[in-house]
């Protein structure tokens, strides 16, 4: 079974936090979501607040993850992209060849630890000046290599089955999203 991180800071987006973590559960993939404020309780930017599973500090070296996954949201973007430990993991990850993901405004973590030199990718508008090295696509989710970013709050749907379908295939993606009505959304 893969194995997923995402990391959480106060201030993220709601839909681009949980969303994913939803439907790649239900796509049997093992998530943890960690939260980076030095306990469990993680406020979303719109006050709502939530219990992730594990701290930063408590999730070891996250060496088995598959996939390392940031979602957006003002300021959880900023918060992410100020923290070393985030940085230092998703760069690490990055190299060791393995996926890695941020939606939103949170893909200025990955220009910040040099990872998009030379990728496409996409991010909320207005952010992509933060894009370090990158070729900026505008799309609603963009896969450059191991290295997945989306656009913000309406691509989190398409941005989730894709990264989804990375790890379990098309067919059962397909399956998974005529269950959760997804196919029906979109024929409209």
């Amino acid at each position: 079974m893969a194995k997923v991180y995402e990391f959480l800071a106060n201030g993220f987006e709601e839909i681009e936090g949980l969303a994913p973590v939803d439907i790649l559960r239900r796509g049997g993939i093992d998530v943890t979501t960690v939260s980076i404020t030095g306990s469990r309780e993680v406020t979303t930017s719109h006050g709502v607040t939530i219990l992730a599973d594990t701290t930063f500090e408590d999730a070891g070296e996250m060496t088995d993850a598959d996939l390392l996954m940031l979602p957006g949201g003002m300021p959880g973007s900023t918060n992410l992209n100020a923290h070393a430990g985030v940085l230092s993991a998703m760069r690490r990850q990055f190299d060791s060849g393995k996926l890695v993901a941020a939606i939103c405004a949170a893909p200025m973590v990955l220009g910040t630890a040099g990872i998009l030199q030379g990728k496409r990718a996409t991010c909320s508008p207005g952010f992509q000046k933060y894009l370090t090295g990158a070729e900026y696509t505008g799309e609603l989710f963009t896969v450059d290599g191991n290295v997945i970013t989306g656009e913000g709050p309406c691509a989190t749907l398409p941005y989730a089955y894709k990264i989804l379908s990375l790890f379990i295939g098309e067919e059962k993606t397909r399956a998974l999203e005529t269950k959760m009505q997804y196919t029906h959304l979109m024929e409209k």
